[in-house]
């Protein structure tokens, strides 16, 4: 198998899969989009559940990579929290969001079948921000931090996303942040 050509598919996929409802996604819809025919998606992929699950794991990557990247640059958890919502808020990021947030509840609905993604992701985000905390805070506080963080920044992106209120969900957002920053004494 030429895993350069399954690699390009799968990317090409996602950003394809980003466009369009995630519960109507087939081998053919994909495969037209693609411009290949479905036996190359069968060759490449097998099946639809396992082109489905390369698709969910390569958004994944694509997420967790960009948040590492963005949260890494910044030496605590209010300014990491800043970078990722600034990040994560932008208008270019939200057909990624859009088909996490389609794949976040079928998840929840059918976790047998996408309950690794809700695994990986979760844990993924959170252990970013914990990272940003530094070594000094207590693992479990840090968790706890990271995970309210986590929380609250998926509730306020799937907000915006079903709303298209920026101006409420971005006063939001700054009282969220402004909390998390350390006070001066």
């Amino acid at each position: 198998m030429d895993h350069r050509r399954r690699a390009e598919l799968l990317d090409a996929a996602v950003d394809h899969a980003s466009r369009e409802v995630f519960a109507e996604l087939s081998f053919r819809s994909v495969a037209a989009a693609l411009g290949v025919s479905t036996t190359t998606l069968v060759h490449h992929f097998g099946t639809k559940d396992r082109l489905l699950g390369s698709i969910l794991e390569r958004l994944r990557e694509r997420l967790v990579a960009s948040s590492e990247e963005i949260a890494g640059e910044h030496p605590d958890l209010a300014t990491a929290a800043r970078a990722f919502w600034d990040w994560s808020s932008d208008e270019a990021q939200w057909p990624s969001l859009r088909l996490f947030f389609a794949v976040y509840g079928h998840a929840v609905q059918s976790p047998g079948t996408y309950g690794g993604f809700l695994d990986t992701v979760g844990a993924d985000w959170i252990a970013v921000l914990v990272a940003a905390q530094g070594p000094s805070v207590e693992p479990a506080d840090a968790t706890a931090r990271a995970t309210v963080v986590v929380a609250t920044i998926r509730g306020l992106l799937l907000d915006v996303l079903a709303t298209g209120d920026r101006a409420r969900v971005e006063e939001a957002a700054a009282a969220f942040l402004s909390d998390l920053a350390p006070r001066s004494t």
